[in-house]
């Protein structure tokens, strides 16, 4: 019952992050328009992905993501065609931000504030550095032979999104390292966030 008990209160949680995700893309983002109708946009909408993974784990915080930012693209008719690419994307900034954050360094077994500090903003690093790179590159090869764009235009693309993605990444990076390590220790006390007895010895 416990497990089960546990489950749905992710599944809510990841619910209200997924719709995070939507709200801050879709209201609070700075749309930059391309060549041929296309667009880039400066947000934080990888923000509440990232800090989805702190709090529930590599896959409920993917799909957080992917359902957020997911249907935010399917709702915008600029950026719908690359809803696809957007759900893969922000499922895989989850599972790495995840991996460096609970399998790696096992921060949920932790009650040093300072490694705790350490290994959030690593795996925000490390789920936002791997968006920076395989965004645009993804988004390059997805609008030539998905979407059927030229080259040039999806070059174009590919060049100011790494721009918009590298600032993306930097403000979330440290807007998530602070927000989850203010929010922690009062999702500690009132039971939302479980510290395990277990101590990993830290490097």
């Amino acid at each position: 019952m416990e497990n089960k008990n546990s489950t749905v209160m992710k599944l809510a949680q990841t619910a209200i992050l997924a719709a995070l995700c939507f709200v801050t893309f879709t209201f609070l983002q700075i749309k930059i328009p391309m060549p041929g109708g296309d667009a880039t946009s400066l947000h934080i909408g990888n923000a509440f992905c990232v800090l989805a993974s702190l709090l529930l784990g590599g896959v409920y915080g993917g799909l957080a993501g992917a359902i957020g930012m997911g249907i935010a693209d399917i709702l915008d008719p600029v950026y719908i065609l690359s809803a696809p690419k957007t759900i893969v994307l922000k499922f895989c900034i989850g599972l790495i931000t995840g991996l460096f954050a609970h399998k790696i360094a096992h921060i949920n077994e932790s009650t040093d504030p300072k490694y705790v500090f350490k290994w959030s903003l690593i795996s925000c690093i490390a789920g936002l550095g791997f968006n920076v790179i395989a965004d645009p590159v993804v988004g390059y090869f997805y609008k030539i032979y998905i979407l059927g764009q030229p080259q040039e235009m999806a070059s174009i693309l590919a060049k100011w999104s790494s721009f918009s993605t590298f600032v993306n990444a930097i403000v979330s990076t440290i807007l998530v390292a602070v927000i989850y390590n203010v929010l922690r220790p009062a999702l500690v006390k009132s039971g939302l966030l479980v510290i395990s007895h277990r101590q990993h010895a830290h490097a």
